[in-house]
């Protein structure tokens, strides 16, 4: 599969899909799926988010969860009412203007971490610090129409206050973080020294954020690095390994794959460069997803493969997975996703719920990984080629999903975790992320299809989603797409944006493609995009501090570290001497020589198979 070519091409297909207009509306909207069953549908949806909300609040609150089958609720990450913190961007969502600002007023009083808990690093951040940060942006800005008039940055001083306490995590020879934290005395002495690399790279979006918010690079220096040092450690074909030593460097599961323990170090490689619109993001996104997609993709599925040989370790679907096609239509690759897509749904459709892992070599549920604990990642991805399709096979799908929850997962008080798909046993427990990612989805996809009506679809600002589902807006202040710094990769504010009221980035309105691929300045039905804003968004090579004549890949992420022998970390740690094995010369940026033509990718856009749903594609 052949890499993604500019920076122009992924801006142009985000553009695609975030500036859409109704023009594919008023289409018949799926068999059976007529536009007032599309509004029942998302009605539905709604009432689903707040079953299990108000049991929540009626059962477990201020504790982190729901116990929706005994009515009870647990601690399950810190203590510090995780479920309510995960859910105030899907109320503002639903614009539930009364809960909203009750559920801010009592964060804003109640909540602190000055707690001796030791917590993930990793979902601390995704969370509870994505949490309040999505929910202060709304609260603050009258664009939103969710604006609180009493409040006063109460969670922004909370969320600066929180990953302050998680950055002694970030205090390792790697710059790759500890796992866990203590959020009154930091990391203990006996902490592990491995962690995953999603949980190493995948923090980038949220820390960034509050570097911007804050005029604080910290935040924002420490997640890079940590990016930095697994993209250094990355094998010779290009490819992570699953889980490392934070000290060494040094690979303990060198299992490659784009699902657990892996997948959001992709997904935030492209997020924080359309976000933030900084390159080096983008060209080591390119680098690793050529990889995945030569070394990883038996089409439709995925793989996982040894990180340094490339031999096949496991012929495995896991749910986790399911987040890819979406990823994909946000980096322009769709017809790839479709197929991709229609292989995980031939699994949702066979058990009513996707396991956790099945086995593509007997084509059953992998043993010991049986259960389905309310994943959203199969509905992100079909809301994403919804909106970039208008295909009436995701409104079937997303009904699909509404009638397997409704009937084998809801509860007394909430939704349950399903332990086992095949026999549809129902566990005690539910996620947060059920309340802040897979209903979000679900309700965003049938909104759209009647016609959207949220601060996503028809607000000022364009939102990128976090893993976790929650809503950073891209404003003048967050994305700086305009700004040039005295050094590539620094913070730097223009006073100037704070006092000019934003405008749209795209002055005309960009129709969607019902094909594959999307690129370059003028589109298959003719309607222009605003050229002004791709241009805005790259870096010519005139900035001050870099020298024009370097390649991205001599400027980014080109050097090996080799990971480090225990018995003499200390000795390497002090030379620190990176070993050049090979350079990759990959053209991000287009030359302004270019024609329109030179700028399209054209693609293969083979057709997806036509096969029953039911019929499971073959490895």
């Amino acid at each position: 599969m052949e890499v993604l070519k500019t920076s122009m091409q992924i801006t142009s297909i985000f553009i695609l899909v975030s500036f859409c207009s109704n023009f594919f509306v008023h289409r018949a909207l799926a068999d059976g799926v007529t536009p007032e069953e599309a509004k029942h549908l998302r009605d539905e949806v709604r009432d689903m988010f707040y079953h299990a909300f108000n049991g929540y609040m009626e059962h477990a609150f201020p504790l982190d969860e729901l116990r929706p089958l005994s009515c009870g609720g647990e601690d399950s990450l810190g203590g510090y009412a995780l479920t309510m913190i995960d859910s105030l961007d899907t109320l503002a969502l639903l614009g539930d203007r009364e809960q909203f600002a009750a559920s801010v007023d009592w964060i804003g009083k109640n909540l602190q971490f000055n707690i001796n808990k030791t917590v993930s690093v990793f979902e601390t951040t995704i969370r509870v610090l994505g949490g309040l940060l999505s929910a202060h942006l709304i609260a603050s800005d009258h664009a939103t129409g969710m604006k609180i008039p009493s409040y006063e940055n109460q969670l922004l001083n909370l969320a600066e206050d929180l990953a302050r306490r998680l950055l002694p995590a970030f205090d390792t020879p790697t710059g790759i973080p500890f796992g866990s934290v203590n959020l009154m005395h930091g990391v203990d002495k006996h902490e592990s020294k491995i962690t995953s690399t999603a949980g190493g790279g995948t923090l980038t979006l949220e820390f960034g954020v509050l570097s911007r918010l804050t005029n604080d690079t910290i935040f924002e220096q420490v997640t890079k690095n940590a990016v930095r040092g697994l993209w250094a450690r990355r094998s010779k074909l290009n490819l992570v390994g699953a889980h490392i030593n934070v000290f060494t460097g040094e690979w303990t599961q060198k299992d490659a794959g784009i699902g657990t323990s892996i997948d959001s170090f992709y997904e935030y490689l492209l997020k924080a460069y359309i976000l933030f619109g900084d390159e080096e993001y983008l060209f080591i996104f390119q680098e690793a997803y050529g990889a995945v997609m030569h070394y990883l993709y038996n089409d439709p599925w995925y793989i996982e493969v040894n990180m340094d040989s490339a031999a096949i370790v496991w012929p495995l679907f896991n749910s986790l997975q399911a987040f890819w096609p979406g990823l994909q239509v946000l980096a322009g690759d769709i017809d790839p996703a479709i197929r991709t897509h229609a292989a995980f749904f031939s699994v949702w459709k066979r058990y009513g719920f996707t396991p956790e892992g099945f086995n593509l070599a007997s084509l059953s549920v992998q043993p010991g990984q049986k259960s389905y604990p309310l994943r959203p990642e199969l509905m992100e991805s079909t809301y994403w080629l919804y909106k970039a399709t208008r295909d009436p096979r995701y409104l079937d799908a997303g009904r699909d999903m509404v009638a397997s929850l409704q009937y084998g997962a809801r509860c007394p008080c909430g939704y349950c975790h399903i332990s086992d798909v095949e026999f549809h046993v129902q566990e005690d427990h539910m996620e947060s992320f059920f309340l802040a990612e897979t209903v979000k989805y679900l309700w965003l996809l049938f909104d759209l299809a009647v016609g959207p009506d949220n601060l996503v679809e028809n607000g000022l600002y364009k939102y990128i989603f976090s893993t976790e589902g929650h809503l950073l807006p891209a404003t003048p202040q967050i994305s700086l797409v305009r700004e040039r710094c005295s050094y590539y990769g620094t913070y730097c504010k223009n006073g100037d944006l704070e006092q000019k009221s934003h405008t749209s980035e795209v002055e005309s309105d960009v129709q969607e493609s019902n094909g594959s691929r999307f690129y370059g300045a003028r589109t298959q039905t003719g309607y222009m995009s605003d050229s002004s804003f791709l241009e805005s968004t790259t870096i010519s090579g005139s900035i001050k501090g870099v020298c024009p004549g370097l390649t991205h890949g001599q400027k980014f992420g080109i050097l090996y570290k080799p990971s480090t022998n225990i018995h003499q970390e200390d000795e390497s740690v002090k030379q620190n001497k990176p070993t050049i094995v090979q350079s990759h010369s990959v053209v991000v940026l287009p030359s302004q020589s270019l024609s329109s033509a030179d700028k399209i990718d054209h693609m293969n856009t083979q057709e997806s198979n036509q096969g029953s749903e039911n019929d499971l594609p073959e490895l």
